[in-house]
C-alpha cells in the first residue's frame, strides 16, 4: 500500500473488483490523468479570461511550473488542497497542476464563507488553501489567515501570503521526478448538495472523472472548434466537467471564462469570441430569454445552450431555439455521478419536457417506491443509480454511506422521477430535505442549525416554497425563544418584556457574521407558536409549505 492509498483507505469506498474489471474491459476506464487532459494544438487558444489569452502551449508551461512550485512548497501526492477561486485562468492552472502531482483539489464555491471553508479544511485534513484575493468587497485573505492549513496561496495580491503567480513563474521540473498519481487515485473532491447538514465530499477518481468529461463532450458534440462560455462557477460539476471546462480542453477547444451570467457581460463575449456553447441554470436562461430580443450583440454563433441544475419549465424551454437561435440541451445530474442529457437529435417534445437520458450505456437505473420495490413502468419513484462514474461512497462518511447507498452499491439520489419508454427521465420532485434555489442546493438541516444558534430563536424549520424565477425560495419558520423558568421574575417582581423577534434583515446579518454563504440566507421568515406535527411526532414540513403558499 503506497502513501496515498494508506491515507485514503478509511476515506474512499472502491468499486468492487468485478466492476473494476468490467469497466476497464469495456473501455469506460483508461489511463489518462486529469492533469493531462488539456491536449489541444500548442498554438491554439485554450483559455480566455479577461485580457488573458492563453494558448495550449502556454497553459502547459504554466501548469508544469505551478506543479513544480507546489512540490517545492511541500504539497505532494495525496495532500488535500481547498481551492476557492473565481472563474480565472488561475483556477484552470491550479486544478491541472494539483492533478498532475497527485494532490487532491477540494472545490469550494466562491460564495462560501468561513463556516463552510473551515468545515472543509477539517473534514479533508487540508494541507493548503488556494483563494482569490478579493471579490465584491470580500477579502478572502483575511478569512484565510484564520484557517487551520499549513499554506495559503493567493491568486492576485497575496500580501504576505504565497502568490500563485510566483509558483507559476518558476521553472517546471522534469515530470519524471514527480510522484505521479495512479488512474485509480482520487483526482478531485466535489461538494454534495448537503442534504443532511453540512456538505459531504464526493471522491472522483482520475479515471471515472475523465470518463465523465470525455463521454459528456462526445454526447454534446464538442470538438476542437468549440468555444465554450463558462458563466457558472467552474468549481461546480456542471460547469467543470459536463462537459464544461475540462471536457472542452480535452477536445482541444477554447474556454472563455466570465465572472457572471449577466447578459450585459455574457452577450458581448458571445459576439467577440464567437462562442458556440454555454451552460446555464434556469433563472439565468430565463434572464437571457428576456434580454435577447433587445440586445444589439450578435448571438448567431451560439449553437448549443445547456440548461440544468433545476427543472426548466417546458414553456420556457420551447422558446430557446426561437429566441436565442440555438439548440437546447437539458441536463439533469449530480456531482455524485449520474448525468442525463437530452440528445442533439431528440425531437422537440423530449427536449422541452424531459431531463434527458443517462450518459453511459453502463449506467444502471432503478426507480423504486418507499419500500425499495420497483415501481410500475412510467410511475413516479425514487431514482437509484450505479455506474462507471458514480462513486460507491462519500469521503470519510461511513455512517452516512450506509444510508445513502444500498447494499449492492446503488446511490439513493433522493430525486423523484418517472421514466419514459425512450429511457428519458422526467423529474417530479425530491425526497431530500433540500432547497434548490436557482441551482444552488441548500441543506435545510444546515441552515436550521445556524438559525438555532440565534439567542432569540427557540426552534427553526426551513422549507422550500415555489418561485417562478429561481424555482424555489427559502422560507424559515421560527419559534421565538421565551425566558426559561429560572430566568422568570418572582411573583412580586415586574415581568421582563419578551425578547424582540429578529427581523429578516437581522437574521441575515446574524448568518453573515457566522460566515454563512449569502445564497443560503432565508428569503422569508415566519414566526409561529408551534410547528405542525405528523402522526409520528415529526415536524410536518408539508403543512408548513402549504401554509407558506396559501
Amino acid at each position: 500500500m503506497n502513501k496515498t492509498e494508506a491515507r485514503c483507505a478509511d476515506a474512499f469506498t472502491p468499486w468492487p473488483p468485478e466492476f473494476e474489471a468490467r469497466y476497464k474491459a469495456e473501455g469506460y476506464w483508461g489511463d489518462v490523468l486529469l492533469g493531462d487532459i488539456a491536449r489541444g494544438d500548442p498554438s491554439r487558444t485554450a483559455v480566455v479570461a479577461g485580457r488573458d489569452r492563453v494558448s495550449y502551449g502556454e497553459l502547459d508551461r504554466r501548469v508544469a511550473n505551478t506543479a513544480s512550485g507546489l512540490l517545492r512548497l511541500g504539497v505532494e501526492r495525496g495532500d488535500r488542497v481547498i481551492v476557492q477561486l473565481l472563474n480565472t485562468t488561475g483556477f484552470v492552472v491550479t486544478f491541472l497542476a494539483l492533478a498532475r502531482i497527485g494532490a487532491i483539489p477540494v472545490l469550494a464555491l466562491p460564495a462560501h464563507r468561513e463556516s463552510e471553508i473551515r468545515y472543509l479544511c477539517e473534514l479533508a485534513d487540508a494541507r493548503a488553501y488556494v483563494c482569490a484575493d478579493t471579490d465584491g468587497g470580500f477579502d478572502y485573505r483575511a478569512m484565510a489567515r484564520a484557517l487551520p492549513v499549513e499554506h495559503v496561496i493567493v491568486d492576485g495580491d497575496a500580501q504576505e501570503l504565497v502568490a500563485l503567480a510566483e509558483l507559476a513563474g518558476g521553472t517546471g521540473g522534469p515530470a519524471e521526478i514527480w510522484n505521479r498519481p495512479a488512474p485509480s487515485d482520487i483526482g478531485v473532491l466535489l461538494l454534495s448538495g448537503g442534504t443532511t447538514g453540512l456538505p459531504k465530499l464526493i471522491p472522483r477518481t482520475h479515471r471515472d472523472y475523465v470518463y465523465n468529461l470525455e463521454a459528456s463532450a462526445e454526447v454534446c458534440g464538442v470538438t476542437a472548434g468549440t468555444v465554450y462560455l463558462a458563466v457558472l462557477p467552474v468549481a461546480h460539476n456542471f460547469a467543470l466537467a459536463c462537459p464544461g471546462v475540462l471536457g472542452v480542453l480535452a477536445a482541444g477547444g477554447t474556454v472563455v471564462l466570465a465572472s457572471s451570467g449577466s447578459p450585459d457581460e455574457a452577450f458581448p463575449l458571445i459576439e467577440r469570441e464567437r462562442v458556440t456553447a454555454c451552460a446555464l441554470v434556469p433563472p439565468l436562461a430565463h434572464l437571457w430569454l428576456e434580454a435577447a430580443p433587445r440586445t444589439r450583440n450578435d448571438l448567431s454563433s451560439l449553437a448549443l445552450l445547456q440548461v440544468g441544475g433545476a427543472r426548466f419549465a417546458p414553456e420556457r424551454a420551447a422558446r430557446v431555439p426561437e429566441v436565442l437561435g440555438c439548440a437546447l440541451q437539458q441536463v439533469f445530474g449530480m456531482a455524485e455521478g449520474l448525468l442525463n442529457y437530452t440528445r442533439l437529435d431528440d425531437p422537440p417534445e423530449l427536449v422541452e419536457r424531459t431531463q434527458g437520458r443517462p450518459l453511459s450505456p453502463a449506467d444502471e437505473i432503478r426507480i423504486v417506491d418507499a419500500k425499495g420495490a420497483p415501481v410500475a413502468p412510467g410511475e413516479v419513484g425514487e431514482l437509484l443509480t450505479r455506474g462507471p462514474y458514480t462513486p460507491r461512497g462519500y469521503y470519510r462518511a461511513p455512517e452516512h454511506n450506509r444510508l445513502a447507498f444500498t447494499a449492492d452499491g446503488f446511490y439513493r439520489t433522493g430525486d423523484l422521477v418517472r421514466r419514459l419508454p425512450s429511457g428519458h427521465l422526467v423529474v417530479e420532485g425530491r425526497e431530500k430535505d433540500q432547497i434548490n434555489r436557482g441551482g444552488d442546493k441548500i441543506s435545510a438541516a444546515e441552515l436550521e442549525s445556524h438559525l438555532l444558534a440565534h439567542p432569540a430563536v427557540h426552534d427553526a424549520a426551513v422549507v422550500a416554497i415555489p418561485d417562478p424565477v429561481v424555482g424555489e425560495r427559502t422560507c424559515a419558520y421560527l419559534i421565538a425563544r421565551r425566558p426559561h423558568a429560572k430566568d422568570r421574575p418572582a411573583a412580586d417582581e415586574p415581568a421582563e418584556p419578551a425578547p424582540e423577534r429578529p427581523t429578516l434583515r437581522q437574521i441575515r446579518d446574524f448568518l453573515r457574521e457566522r460566515g454563512v454563504a449569502a445564497y443560503k440566507f432565508p428569503d422569508r421568515i415566519e414566526y409561529v407558536a408551534s410547528f405542525p406535527r405528523t402522526a409520528v411526532g415529526k415536524i410536518s414540513k408539508k403543512d408548513l409549505v402549504a401554509a407558506a403558499t396559501r
